[in-house]
């Protein structure tokens, strides 16, 4: 209950973001008017998979997925999100499937339906050799791709990018909670069968070098900013599976302390909450050299408030961001995993450098050429502030550890 404390913080205001977000978005068709007015509320089940991964089932899972797809679907007239929706579909109904039949496999080699008697039953090799291994690769790879970690990490982008300012955040956060912790529920006990530790650890290992590198490649040739921002979260799902790859039988981020896995999910809401709501109001790759983007010559301290979000989701040091990074790089040292530790590496060193240089095109030449393009809305600087709040209040409360 204590670690739940700067999760329901941080979590309310995430929402809080979502809602300004929410009343600045005018687009909704008027003949939807009355839903309109209350689609916001239909974050509240994706908030709390957010804030309680630990109640997550595949049930659930498959619940908080087609209600993202609801969402993303409403609005036929919108293409760009009606491609989300549809590659969401695919996508996680794809996973989805891929994990229902990962534990009816080991459900039935092992006897059990509940992941911690499930290894030691298997310990004992009364079952063939293949098919809890099979079983074990399909519940990876379904968690790879709920996590959103390359390379399935497209999803994410799209989100970012193509849905609503005020849905991505909570949609993104709480799809990669409840990915990771069905891989933890499925890891749960697994050391007591060394066999299946073994390969675990080493097919875990193997999908987080990929997911960090890959997610590091793509970040750094992306032209997008909300596409940066999306990509910047898949790396963030790459984290949790290099956790995992470091221990596989303990709870993602086990250094970090009890709740860890909620306050990862909460921190993950509140700066894609800044973050993808700076990204709307930066230049693209292509604009940059027009000058500084609108809401940094006007409003500099709600742009600096954003910045922190976007620094926070690419681990900068000094933010609440790089205390997940630390905490795996000190798990992974500790158990002299070299390998990861140098791609951990490489990602981060990317991520800082892509968030750093985004915030340095947004701020543009000292005298622009160019004249304002628009105001920036009340609504959009309000949600950079929660966000920022947010991060803050979860910095404040994990500093005495």
């Amino acid at each position: 209950m204590i670690a739940l404390g700067p999760a329901a913080l941080g979590i309310a205001l995430a929402l809080l973001a979502a809602l300004l977000l929410r009343l600045l978005d005018g687009r909704a068709p008027g003949a939807d008017g009355a839903f309109a007015a209350f689609a916001w509320l239909a974050l509240l089940p994706l908030a709390a998979l957010v804030v309680w991964p630990q109640e997550t089932t595949l049930a659930r899972a498959g619940l908080a997925a087609g209600l993202a797809v609801a969402l993303f679907a409403r609005d036929r007239e919108d293409l760009a999100q009606s491609e989300v929706a549809l590659k969401l579909a695919w996508t996680l109904g794809g996973a989805l499937a891929l994990a229902w039949a990962a534990d009816s496999l080991l459900a039935s080699a092992a006897g059990s339906a509940v992941a911690r008697e499930q290894w030691p039953a298997l310990a004992l090799q009364l079952d063939p050799y293949a098919l809890w291994m099979s079983a074990l690769a399909l519940a990876l790879l379904a968690a790879v791709v709920l996590l959103g970690a390359a390379p399935f990490h497209f999803w994410l982008a799209d989100v970012v990018q193509g849905a609503r300012a005020w849905q991505a955040p909570i949609v993104a956060a709480g799809l990669a909670a409840a990915g990771a912790e069905l891989l933890a529920r499925r890891l749960d006990g697994i050391d007591r069968f060394a066999a299946g530790a073994a390969l675990a650890r080493a097919a875990l290992g193997l999908a987080a070098v990929l997911a960090l590198v890959a997610g590091a490649a793509t970040l750094a040739v992306q032209r997008r900013p909300e596409r940066r921002v999306g990509t910047l979260a898949s790396l963030q799902g790459a984290l949790v599976i290099a956790a995992l790859a470091a221990d596989p039988g303990a709870r993602p981020f086990a250094s970090a302390g009890a709740g860890a896995l909620s306050r990862w999910a909460v921190h993950l809401a509140l700066a894609l909450s800044g973050a993808g709501a700076l990204a709307r109001f930066v230049p693209a790759e292509s604009r940059a050299s027009e000058g500084a983007a609108a809401l940094f010559r006007r409003h500099p301290w709600s742009a600096l408030a954003g910045s922190w979000s976007l620094l926070s989701l690419a681990g900068a040091p000094g933010t609440p961001g790089a205390t997940w990074w630390l905490a795996v790089a000190r798990e992974l040292a500790a158990r002299h995993r070299t390998g990861l530790l140098l791609a951990l590496a490489f990602a981060w060193l990317t991520s800082f450098a892509v968030a750093v240089r985004e915030i340095r095109n947004a701020f543009g030449s000292p005298e622009p050429a160019s004249p304002l393009p628009r105001e920036t809305p009340l609504a959009a600087r309000a949600a950079l502030w929660c966000a920022a709040a947010g991060l803050a209040a979860l910095a404040w409360w994990s500093w005495p550890a």
